[in-house]
């Protein structure tokens, strides 16, 4: 019997995995160094992003490219730029949430469930298509 592990639980995984980390300063060493794996790195990105999010206890957390230019920021009262990933980086990131929650339109929106150590959170993801302009946002409930 083969065992799968999900795309969903990797990302777990991985945001479990990267729990002590300097998440600010390993995103940017991804975005200087080549992309050696596109589906593993996307997924420890948004991983370090997501768990970047949860620990400044910041409400949404987008990605964002327009005319060619990727914008990564979070946002609560003020909004943080952060470090953005290589561009191939963001187009395996926005298939890999696609697959994720099931979704084959340009655009939707649809809860997304993490399990961590000590309990789970439940996110919502809006993943948007436009010509020219592509967005991955995750809306955290208030903590």
């Amino acid at each position: 019997m083969e065992i799968t592990i999900t795309e969903h639980k990797k990302l777990q995984d991985m945001c479990d995995c990267y729990l002590e980390t300097d998440y600010l300063a390993e995103m940017e060493r991804m975005g200087r160094n080549p992309v050696a794996d596109p589906e593993e790195d996307a997924l420890k990105y948004l991983s370090l992003a997501i768990m970047h999010t949860i620990s400044e206890k910041a409400r949404k957390l987008t990605l964002k490219r327009a005319d060619g230019r990727l914008e990564v920021k979070v946002k609560n009262e003020t909004k943080e730029l952060l470090p953005a990933p290589p561009p191939e980086l963001f187009d395996q990131m926005v298939t890999i949430m696609r697959r994720i929650l099931h979704l084959d339109e340009n655009q939707g929106e649809l809860p997304l469930v993490l399990g961590f150590r000590s309990g789970q959170l439940e996110l919502t993801v809006s993943v948007r298509h436009e010509p020219e302009k592509d967005s991955l946002k995750f809306t955290l409930p208030e903590l």
